[in-house]
C-alpha cells in the first residue's frame, strides 16, 4: 500500500471530526464518523470525494451518539453504504431523534440502519487498507477505536482525546470501564502512534502517557 492519506473534516455544532482515509493507488476510501449536518457540510465532503476520484467502500462509526451519525443517511443515499458499528450502541441509533431533541437540536432527515455489526478484534480491509476494531466501552457501551498498525494511526472517537478522555455521564457510560479499557488496550501501543480523536486536535500515545491526567 502506498502512503495512507487521511483527510479531516470538522462538522456540525458539536465539532465532530469526520475522517476520510484512502489508498492512493486504488482510490478506495473509508469514512469514519460521517458527522456532516448541513447541506453545505455534506457537499464539502461529497466534493472532495468527487474531485479526487475516490470510491468510498466502508462507512464506520466509532459509536452511535447522534452527533457522530448525522451524515450517515447522506452517505447511504450517495454511495449506497450502510454504517458499521458495535451492536451494543444500537439503541442510540433507534432513539436518535428523541435523544437529539433532549439536547435542544433536531436530527436531520432519517437514520439508516446498521449494515454490519463490528466485533472486537475484527479486521476491516479494503483497497489495501487494514484497520482493526478495538472495543473500549465506557463513553458508550459500544465504543470502538480503529487501529492502522502499519502506519501506527489510531482513530479513537470519543474514547481518548488530546489531554482527556470521553464523558461517561450518558446512557451506557462508565468512567471506570473507560479508563480501564484505555489502559489495557491503548497504552501499550507504540508511543509514536498518532491519535486522531472524535473531537479536537491530534495527539500521540506518548504525549497522552506523559500529560493525560486519566492515564
Amino acid at each position: 500500500m502506498e502512503q495512507l492519506k487521511i483527510i479531516r473534516f470538522v462538522f456540525n455544532m458539536l465539532g465532530v471530526n469526520t475522517y476520510l482515509l484512502f489508498d492512493e493507488s486504488t482510490r478506495e476510501a473509508i469514512i469514519i464518523d460521517a458527522a456532516c449536518y448541513s447541506h453545505d457540510e455534506s457537499e464539502r465532503l461529497h466534493q472532495y470525494i468527487t474531485q479526487n476520484g475516490l470510491h468510498p467502500t466502508r462507512l464506520l462509526n466509532t459509536h452511535l451518539h447522534f452527533d457522530h451519525i448525522f451524515g450517515n443517511r447522506f452517505i447511504y443515499d450517495h454511495y449506497g453504504l450502510k454504517p458499521e458499528a458495535h451492536p451494543a450502541d444500537e439503541d442510540w441509533l433507534l432513539e436518535a431523534k428523541q435523544r437529539t431533541r433532549m439536547f435542544g437540536l433536531e436530527f436531520p432527515g432519517e437514520t439508516i440502519a446498521l449494515g454490519h455489526y463490528l466485533a472486537d478484534g475484527e479486521k476491516i480491509e479494503t483497497g489495501g487498507m487494514a484497520l482493526t476494531a478495538i472495543h473500549i466501552p465506557g463513553h458508550s457501551a459500544g465504543s470502538l477505536v480503529f487501529y492502522e498498525e502499519k502506519q501506527q494511526v489510531l482513530f479513537t472517537g470519543d474514547v481518548l482525546f488530546n489531554g482527556s478522555v470521553g464523558r461517561a455521564d450518558l446512557p451506557g457510560g462508565d468512567m471506570n470501564l473507560l479508563v480501564k479499557g484505555i489502559r489495557e488496550h491503548l497504552t501499550n501501543l507504540p508511543h509514536e502512534t498518532l491519535v486522531l480523536p472524535g473531537h479536537g486536535e491530534p495527539t500521540t500515545i506518548g504525549e497522552e502517557l506523559t500529560h493525560n491526567p486519566y492515564l
